[in-house]
């Protein structure tokens, strides 16, 4: 595996796919009983200095949570900790993991007293959109605008990637720290091609043909991450991308009437049934969660799987030995398409947010400088197999072979990455309101065409509520 230099494209990347806006939900007013305005948090503020200039008070705890999910939460307690530890060696450091992020803090931020640092990620996230509508959300202005661990003649902010601050704006504030840089695309495993002599398909046309040759063997082409069956939607929606351009996704995004009934939207939709009817998706799939999924895939019992770059190290422990995940971009629905077979969807993600109300909130500041300190991107990327915002952190970094045909994807890519942002600018719209649709689709319990209907209902919830702010891009 080769290293790489932080100029392989993903300026392009992010110019095209995060520069998008200002990013933001409706709140729900589920905190709304302890809104405030985080009036009063700078009293935990300590003096500032060349080497603490956010003015982090040295001796006060810091409490943490984490995510334990596909990245799990090693690269805290075994990198970014440490370093935090021995800048503020009087801080007791308080860890917690956890898989339920909103079961196991949404009445701590009710009662006004939540930890001082979330990586608010998962199924059980915390709708970001309403922390920020519940003024929950500490303003990472200071943060950015501080100089970075690196070198004090650069701020944070310019050590990022273009783009990164802006993937976790909402209204004209920064309220989420996103340290992730994902790729997404269809998953196989290259050794067992090898093996089968089995062509990568760059066309549904070829992807049918090489399924019906895969199915004959024994081994199912398919599977998806079943009840998460929004894992399906990132293939159609690149696909319908590719065959008729990214103002598709655009639609969708501003709420447009009919953009789910697309006709390019349909096409890609009838791609994936055809997966369906043709039985070429595993037993049992929709009834599987994504753990159990890909599971049967990293076993060899599916050849094709969606997901994101962070696959792999999600299936470290059970991945045999000899199996070579890699990822391919989503073929191309017919050879006229707009967009070519290098376009890939790919976003900042994995976000992490600072309480307002938390007791040490320039703790949280500090912490989150830290992390995108090249020491501690450089130690995210080899702990958990992920790309990061960071400029430059990555360099020398040995990827595993996975991220590194997820890497070679992107840079194939170009400026041809697409993105969308209506899961994150209306969080019910998209789970569970699309995935109960995509869902339905897989599982052959509703059409093309009450597909797209059921689609256009969940956007058309949102377009006629008065009480949800809409956002355009």
């Amino acid at each position: 595996m080769s290293s790489f230099s932080a100029d392989w494209s993903r300026r392009k990347f992010l110019r095209g796919a995060l520069a998008t806006g200002a990013l933001a939900l409706p709140g729900t007013g589920l905190l709304a009983g302890c809104a405030t305005s985080g009036g009063g948090q700078e009293q935990t503020e300590g003096e500032k200095t060349a080497k603490n200039p956010l003015g982090v008070p040295e001796d006060q705890p810091l409490e943490i949570y984490i995510f334990n999910g596909g990245f799990g939460d090693e690269y805290a307690k075994e990198i970014h900790e440490p370093m935090y530890k021995k800048a503020y060696p009087n801080a007791e450091i308080q860890h917690k993991a956890e898989v339920d992020i909103q079961g196991a803090l949404q009445s701590r931020f009710v009662a006004g007293n939540p930890p001082d640092f979330v990586n608010d990620s998962g199924d059980g996230q915390i709708p970001l959109g309403q922390l920020v509508s519940d003024k929950q959300l500490y303003d990472l202005s200071d943060l950015f605008d501080a100089p970075s661990w690196d070198d004090e003649g650069t701020t944070v902010g310019d050590s990022l990637v273009p783009g990164a601050i802006t993937q976790g704006t909402f209204g004209d504030k920064p309220y989420v720290m996103h340290m992730a840089l994902t790729v997404y695309g269809t998953w196989y495993n290259k050794a067992l091609f090898d093996e089968k002599g089995w062509t990568v398909p760059t066309t549904w046309e070829e992807m049918m043909a090489l399924c019906a040759e895969i199915k004959g063997t024994g081994i199912a082409p398919w599977t998806y991450q079943g009840i998460h069956a929004r894992y399906m939607l990132w293939p159609l929606m690149s696909m319908a991308a590719k065959l008729a351009g990214p103002e598709v996704l655009t639609d969708i995004d501003n709420l447009k009437e009919g953009a789910w009934s697309n006709e390019a939207i349909k096409e890609a939709a009838n791609a994936l049934l055809g997966l369906r009817q043709n039985g070429y998706i595993l037993e049992g799939t929709e009834g599987m969660d994504h753990i159990q999924s890909q599971n049967q895939w990293s076993a060899g019992k599916a050849a094709f799987i969606p997901c994101g770059s962070w696959l792999e190290n999600e299936q470290e422990d059970v991945t045999p030995e000899g199996f070579q995940a890699t990822m391919m971009p989503d073929p191309l629905l017919s050879k006229d398409s707009k967009m070519p077979l290098e376009t890939v969807y790919a976003a900042a993600g994995e976000p992490y947010i600072v309480p307002a109300q938390a007791k040490n909130p320039r703790g949280g500041l500090e912490y989150m400088r830290i992390m995108l300190s090249k020491q501690g991107a450089k130690g995210f990327s080899e702990k958990v197999s992920s790309l990061t915002v960071v400029k430059g952190a990555s360099d020398g970094v040995k990827l595993p072979g996975g991220l590194e045909s997820a890497k070679k994807a992107l840079d194939a890519a170009g400026d041809n990455v697409v993105n969308w942002l209506f899961p994150t600018w209306y969080g019910k719209m998209w789970n569970p309101g699309i995935n109960t649709h995509i869902g339905d689709l897989m599982a052959g319990r509703k059409s093309v065409d009450e597909f797209s209907a059921g689609c256009e209902a969940e956007a058309k919830k949102v377009r006629d509520d008065d009480s949800i702010t809409k956002y355009t891009r």
